[in-house]
Order: C-alpha cells, then sequence, then structure tokens
C-alpha cells in the first residue's frame, strides 16, 4: 500500500465515524471525493474546523490512559494551524496557558498547530508540558525535579539560565524541522502555582511545597484521520493524586514522603508502622486542600472514578466500546476502593488518539 492509499484509508474511516456522530451522513461521500482529490495532487488533505474539533474531542474520548474522559466534549479547540514563525508559536503556548487557566476555573483546551507533512514542516514543541520545573544535576544531589534533567541541560544548552530552585519554570522550546530549537521564557505571571499547605497539620507548611496549576501535556502528537498533528498541546485538571502521590510522593521525583513523616512525628524506623502510607494519605489531603483554598479546578480519585463509571455507562448507551489501559486508569492511592480496580478493559488503541513521540534531545 502507498502512503496515498494508506492515507486515503485513514481518512475515510474517520469521516465516516466522525460525520455520523455530526448527524451529517448525507456529506460523507461528497467529503470523501474532495479528500481523494486533495490526497492524489497535494499528497495530503486539510482538515475544516470542524473535522479538526471533533476530531481532537474523539482523541480524547479514545485515549485508554485517561481516567477524566467523561468531559470529552467539552474539550475547547484553538486552531493555531496558520502560524509559521517561532515567535507567533510561542505567543500562542502563551495564550493558551492564559485561556485554560482561566483564573483557576480551568478550561479543558487544545492548540493545535500545522500537522506534519515535510521533514522540513516537522514542528515540536519539545517541553513535556508546558509549565514544568527544572531539575538540575549538582554534587548534593538534583535539585528540582528529577523528571526533568536531560530537558533542563538541552534548555542550558541552548543559552537558557534557571535560579537553580526546586521550582524553577522551564522554558517554551520550539523545533522546527532540522532547525536549532528556540526557547521562550514563561513569565512567573504566566504560571498560576498553588503553596501546598495542610488543613490541620500546621508544621506541613515548613515544607514549601507548591505546583503549578494546570498540566498541559505538550509533547505528544495527534493522529486524526491519517494526519499527525505533532505539536498540539493539550490540558485537562489534576487528579490530586498526580500531584501527591506521583510528582510530589515518587522516589524518581521529589520523593517528599520522608520530609512528610518527618513533620508529622511518625516513626519510620520499620515499614511495619505503615508511615509511608499515613504520609501519602496526609500528602494527599494537602494537595485537595490547597488547590480547593486556591480556587483551583482539581479532583479526587473517588469522584474521577464514579465520573469515569458514567463515561463507561454514557458511551455504552451510544453503542461504542469503552477501551482502556488498566495500569493508567487505577489511581495510584486506595485504587481498590474505585470499581475501575475490579473490571477489565481491552487496551485497544482506537484513532483518532493522542501518541507518544520520541524525545530527540534524548
Amino acid at each position: 500500500m502507498t502512503a496515498k492509499e494508506h492515507l486515503l484509508q485513514e481518512s475515510i474511516l474517520f469521516i465516516e465515524k466522525a460525520y455520523m456522530e455530526l448527524n451529517k451522513p448525507e456529506q460523507i461521500a461528497g467529503r470523501i471525493k474532495e479528500i481523494k482529490v486533495e490526497i492524489e495532487e497535494k499528497g495530503t488533505y486539510t482538515h475544516s474546523f470542524e473535522e479538526l474539533e471533533h476530531g481532537a474531542k474523539m482523541a480524547w474520548r479514545n485515549s485508554n490512559r485517561c481516567v477524566g474522559r467523561l468531559f470529552w466534549e467539552s474539550l475547547h479547540v484553538l486552531d493555531k494551524r496558520s502560524l509559521q514563525k517561532e515567535e507567533e508559536i510561542a505567543a500562542a503556548l502563551l495564550d493558551h496557558i492564559d485561556y485554560a487557566t482561566n483564573s483557576g476555573r480551568i478550561i479543558p483546551t487544545i492548540s493545535v498547530f500545522r500537522p506534519k507533512v515535510t521533514e522540513k514542516s516537522h514542528l515540536r514543541i519539545l517541553n513535556y508540558q508546558l509549565i514544568r520545573y527544572a531539575g538540575y544535576e549538582t554534587d548534593e544531589g538534583i535539585i528540582g525535579d528529577p523528571h526533568s534533567v536531560s530537558f533542563t541541560k538541552e534548555c542550558m544548552k541552548l543559552g537558557w539560565k534557571g535560579d537553580g530552585t526546586h521550582f524553577d519554570v522551564l522554558p517554551l522550546v520550539i523545533k522546527k524541522g532540522k532547525e536549532k530549537p528556540k526557547w521562550f521564557p514563561v513569565p512567573r505571571d504566566k504560571v498560576l502555582e498553588v503553596p501546598i499547605t495542610h488543613p490541620e497539620i500546621r508544621s506541613f507548611s515548613d515544607l514549601q511545597l507548591k505546583w503549578y496549576a494546570v498540566p498541559i501535556v505538550s509533547d505528544m502528537k495527534l493522529d486524526i484521520g491519517g494526519i499527525e498533528y505533532t505539536a498540539a498541546p493539550f490540558n485537562g485538571w489534576y487528579m490530586g493524586t498526580e500531584i501527591g502521590a506521583r510528582n510530589l510522593a515518587d522516589e524518581g521525583r521529589y520523593n517528599m514522603l520522608p520530609k512528610v513523616a518527618s513533620v508529622m512525628g511518625l516513626d519510620t524506623t520499620w515499614e511495619s508502622t505503615l508511615w509511608r502510607d499515613r504520609a501519602l494519605v496526609e500528602l494527599n489531603i494537602a494537595v485537595l486542600h490547597s488547590f480547593k483554598k486556591a480556587k483551583v479546578s482539581i479532583v479526587d480519585h473517588h469522584t474521577a472514578a464514579a465520573q469515569f463509571r458514567r463515561f463507561e455507562e454514557r458511551e455504552t448507551e451510544e453503542g461504542r466500546k469503552v477501551t482502556g489501559d488498566w495500569t493508567w486508569l487505577i489511581p495510584p492511592v486506595s485504587p481498590a476502593t474505585t470499581h475501575v480496580f475490579h473490571k477489565e478493559y481491552e487496551n485497544e488503541v482506537v484513532k483518532p488518539n493522542y501518541f507518544y513521540q520520541e524525545r530527540p534531545y534524548e
């Protein structure tokens, strides 16, 4: 099968499914005919905004690792396909941060930039997320986020220099084709951060923890009908455990459980005291408390699981099979207390969808 034949096949599958969902079955044949002509002439085709918008929403609905899919229809799609210069793209990314943050009432948003057609037009945002903290290797250990060490090194090679704190916001790094990446600072006033305190443990604030409000994933590609949007950052809002049980708790991340146990006065001599579990729960309580106190959107894992149950029911009513990656759908705290833990899901990849991409700096 040639590249053109494969693209046409992918486009037909998407158009038939999308137009049926959009209640426009009478337009399917005509649209496929247009696309076929365009692919023959140009080797690619262009989505209408309606196709782009619905395709991005379908991709969220099909994301096997996401437990927040109940809200797939609420995704706000920002069409940025016309932008060419890195400076324009960087400005659009900062606009995305503003728009999605919405003073704490977070809006599920995706900004879609031009698709990959040739290597020359291949656009990438090298950041894992638009907002992320740096990680520095020092003689005393890693300062900041260990997950960011390799990307931080790349940013420093390009000329960026951070303050060397645990919470330095990394710059935006944009790469066009085989050109040298360009970096752009993220102004501090663009980043809404939440200081982490505990509703009962006053000494918790001595840890001086904080986290940013909006998780905007920016290194995945969006595949709609065979068209690859390699720069398409998107966000929902945090589930508390993402911060409290992973970002701040994992040994390979901020590894805060020993320090939380210390301010709680827990006996860490033996694992059988379950000090890790107690510290983990209180850290997650602190995250949820702090976000709610700051009036920033967040969801706890029990509510998220209940929302996912409603998503499953609605998809069944629509005659669609719910696929999922069980290892990602279960929460990292008390998974057996949710219905998801006790179910099986087929981890089948359905398009449109979001896919991981190779990180060029690694």
